[in-house]
């Protein structure tokens, strides 16, 4: 069980197009203590994090508008105060390459759709732990 206390300043950027999707992320984000802050696109989670670089985690639709969560998160790689911030992309797509591109363009996670509560519960905590073990490190 988390300790609001620990976790109570911490934040996870979400975006996504789908507001389903949305708040399915949201929702699992705060049952972990954690706070979500939702966007509805790449483009607005990448202002978000040029006025604020102090989130402790982020998750991506890989397919977004305006600004895809792989292209984001290149963007993200080449500023040196938001390259400390673990990304998890989320995808429909099934084609291994995605997954490969993802990583390799700096995702720490990857989670494909349709999205069930354990996995996705299951790949949160893996990156809010990578989050922690980065912060620590």
């Amino acid at each position: 069980m988390p300790n609001d206390r620990t976790h109570s300043s911490k934040r996870v950027l979400i975006a996504d197009d789908d507001p389903i999707i949305r708040r399915l992320l949201s929702s699992a984000v705060t049952s972990e203590g954690y706070t979500a802050v939702v966007v509805e696109d790449g483009r607005a989670a990448f202002r978000m994090l040029q006025a604020d670089a102090g989130f402790t985690a982020a998750l991506f639709d890989m397919r977004m508008p305006g600004l895809n969560g792989i292209d984001l998160i290149r963007h993200m790689r080449t500023e040196k105060r938001l390259q400390r911030i673990p990304v998890m992309l989320i995808t429909a797509e099934q084609d291994l390459r995605v997954m490969s591109d993802s990583f390799a363009a700096g995702a720490v996670a990857f989670l494909s759709k349709p999205l069930t509560v354990d996995k996705l519960q299951t790949g949160l905590r893996m990156l809010l732990h990578s989050a922690q073990t980065h912060i620590a490190a």
